[in-house]
């Protein structure tokens, strides 16, 4: 079956899956993985070290792969400036380039007459419009149940992407409690032309930087074992619960602010987890679609079992 959205053919891609951002983790051999199996894999920039690692890593990709690829700016999220790591991408000539967190509107500024395609990862209908206005090309829309930062709103995927896709004439793509075939073909049916996937694809054997104890928590828990963090903050976040989170959960709930809580949420204590494996002095963020995984699969093998499983759907659906 052929699979031709408005995403597949913006980014030249055979099937409408994009693997998400996935801070200290989006490195070249997930990216060329996804890519190579028909999605689209990124490279997350903000977390490497200079600008030249992040030249070396999109070099890599490419040749590991010859598929359209897309880098990642989370912006504001590291507290870093992010505008020689852009001109690092840009230099390279990158085909994509998505934005998550943070006003999205200086990449947009530097981006003009640049030949890339542009997402902006949105968790709100008035977000979607403002990154259409700039002049996102698609909208990468999360709801509630995604793992990382989410929307202020606790709007869940299933309302989230028809209201968004109601609200813009640019294609949308789902993001939020999709690991599956069948999350696929809910998206298509909501209006989104394709789907996003972070979680997912941690637990894959090409995520190599993922730790073995990180992938086990994803494969042997449930929906129930994330919670949000960072909400006092005004940047929400669903990680695995743990004694960390719980540290922090209480924090917040003394009202401690940044101060005391940015040892807590700091990238080495992410590190700590998702590297080491250390659950006692770090945390690592997840969605609730952990309570979909229950394997590790190399990445070819899991794209190409949720197209099988979207395509039984199809056929059920006759279309």
């Amino acid at each position: 079956m052929e699979w031709k959205t408005r995403i597949t053919e913006l980014l030249n891609i055979k099937y409408p899956i994009i693997q998400g951002g996935l801070a200290y983790l989006a490195y070249s051999d997930l990216a060329a993985a996804v890519s190579n199996a028909g999605g689209l894999g990124q490279i997350t920039a903000m977390s490497l070290p200079d600008p030249g690692a992040l030249k070396k890593e999109i070099r890599r990709v490419r040749t590991l792969t010859d598929k359209p690829f897309g880098v990642n700016f989370a912006i504001g999220q590291h507290g870093r400036p992010f505008a020689e790591f852009l001109n690092a991408a840009i230099e390279e000539e990158v085909p994509v380039i998505s934005m998550t967190g943070g006003n999205p509107a200086p990449i947009f500024e530097r981006l003009k007459g640049v030949n890339v395609k542009k997402l902006v990862l949105v968790a709100a209908k008035r977000q979607a419009q403002k990154a259409e206005q700039l002049g996102a090309d698609a909208v990468m829309v999360v709801g509630h149940e995604g793992g990382g930062h989410l929307g202020k709103n606790d709007t869940g995927t299933m309302v989230l992407i028809p209201r968004v896709a109601d609200s813009v004439s640019i294609p949308v793509i789902a993001s939020g409690g999709i690991g599956d075939g069948r999350g696929l073909m809910a998206a298509l049916s909501l209006g989104a032309e394709g789907i996003e996937m972070g979680t997912r694809f941690i637990a894959t054997k090409e995520c190599i930087h993922a730790s073995d104890t990180y992938k086990n928590k994803l494969i042997n828990g449930t929906e129930n074992d994330t919670v949000v963090i960072k909400r006092s903050l005004g940047s929400p976040g669903r990680a695995i619960a743990n004694s960390w989170t719980e540290t922090i959960l209480e924090i917040e709930k003394q009202q401690g602010g940044y101060d005391v809580l940015k040892q807590y949420i700091s990238g080495e204590a992410n590190k700590k987890y998702i590297y080491e494996g250390d659950a006692e002095r770090g945390f690592a963020w997840a969605g609730q679609v952990m309570g979909l995984i229950h394997d590790a699969p190399p990445v070819q093998e899991l794209m190409a079992r949720i197209i099988q499983e979207a395509e039984v759907i199809r056929k059920k659906w006759s279309i």
